[in-house]
């Protein structure tokens, strides 16, 4: 049991702030959260000085699917063979004790949503993890937790140059809503009483029968403008739940994207233009979105941006007009949100995960260390 007193609290939950706050952890939960908390038995450790925060949360990674400083080939995110592999589970290809889970922890980054790439149309099953802890299946958060879809130029690039389909966004949109179309019609024939009349089964159409049913989001890898309405269409066109991922002309269709409805996960920004649909990319897209009234969620796409940066690109966005609590946001609660995680993580409220981090300075100060991480309770790391 631990009590952390007087500290500048980042809750994420209510006022979002408390001056002088206190954070009561017992049995891997947040106990209570107030001023002037008293728990007999507790440790406690005086923050006086420091700011405290939930867990940070990364609403959209690759880490442990490639090792830092792997080559594509090297790596186990992208199934390069059928740009239809929704039955792919991000659990069999992510490496544990990859180094970058560690180094993560130790930013205060302590959740983190993990899959495949972008080469294929329906690329596989993503899940949840916390970035440390005992075991790999203790550390899982939600597994399956989305499916991976992408749109524009990597399905492209990938197929099309060997001659195969998808070679332009028609095709793109065609294979996937055939792909949908053939789950549906397979979930109506298997629902047939006659076991003699059901298809065979088929785990590819069992993924997506997921995503059909809604129990699964769909995560949809979309930069440009023209993709992201693409994506959104397709999304109503089989009433599912959807986030666009990457986003980066959302801000050039902020109205349309507020008016759709889904979850949005914007970025990697801090990175250069390294393909032709990146050629907007701006950090001035947070603050435009904010001020349009979308709800985002940050991402570093690792390894794009090394998961220890989730902090410093969100105080880039502040430099660039974002509020300061909406940049804190995006990397908490409403990345917690949008991936339907806000029951555990992303804020620190009574009954949700005991992932708090303490900081030497402001989190979003490029200077700032994390003093201490305690993650479900328990300390992760202490810096000395």
């Amino acid at each position: 049991m631990f009590l952390i007193r007087n500290a500048r609290l980042f809750t994420m939950d209510g006022p979002g702030y408390i001056e002088g706050g206190d954070v009561l952890l017992d049995g891997g939960k947040i106990a209570a959260v107030g001023t002037a908390l008293s728990a007999a038995g507790a440790k406690e450790i005086d923050a006086r000085g420091a700011y405290v925060t939930p867990g940070f949360v990364d609403a959209h990674s690759h880490i442990g699917m490639w090792g830092d400083g792997e080559h594509s080939e090297d790596g186990d995110g992208n199934e390069a063979t059928d740009p239809v592999t929704p039955q792919l589970r991000a659990l069999d290809a992510v490496n544990p004790v990859d180094p970058c889970f560690a180094e993560a922890c130790r930013a205060g980054v302590t959740s983190v949503a993990t899959g495949p790439g972008s080469a294929n149309v329906l690329g596989g099953q993503f899940l949840a993890i916390k970035t440390c802890g005992a075991s790999l299946q203790e550390r899982i958060l939600r597994e399956p937790l989305a499916m991976k879809a992408a749109f524009g130029e990597n399905p492209k690039a990938v197929y099309g140059a060997g001659g195969k389909r998808p070679a332009t966004r028609m095709a793109t949109a065609a294979v996937l809503r055939e792909a949908f179309y053939e789950a549906r019609e397979y979930m109506r024939k298997r629902a047939n009483a006659d076991a003699e009349k059901r298809p065979a089964f088929s785990l590819k159409n069992e993924a997506l029968a997921m995503v059909l049913r809604r129990e699964l989001p769909l995560k949809m890898h979309a930069h440009r403008a023209d993709d992201i309405l693409t994506a959104i269409r397709l999304a109503k066109e089989f009433d599912l739940r959807a986030s666009v991922e990457h986003c980066t002309e959302g801000y050039m269709i902020a109205d349309e994207l507020r008016r759709a409805g889904v979850g949005v996960i914007l970025g990697p920004l801090l990175t250069e233009r390294g393909k032709p649909e990146l050629k907007n990319l701006t950090m001035r897209a947070p603050a435009i979105l904010h001020r349009a009234g979308v709800k985002f969620a940050l991402m570093t796409d690792h390894g794009v941006i090394p998961e220890q940066y989730l902090a410093v690109q969100a105080g880039l966005c502040v430099r660039e007009g974002l509020p300061e609590m909406e940049a804190l946001r995006a990397i908490t609660i409403n990345a917690a949100e949008v991936l339907g995680l806000e029951a555990r993580v992303g804020s620190l409220a009574p009954g949700k995960d005991a992932d708090v981090v303490l900081f030497d300075g402001h989190p979003l100060e490029t200077r700032t260390h994390a003093s201490l991480v305690i993650v479900n309770g328990e300390i992760a790391y202490e810096r000395t």
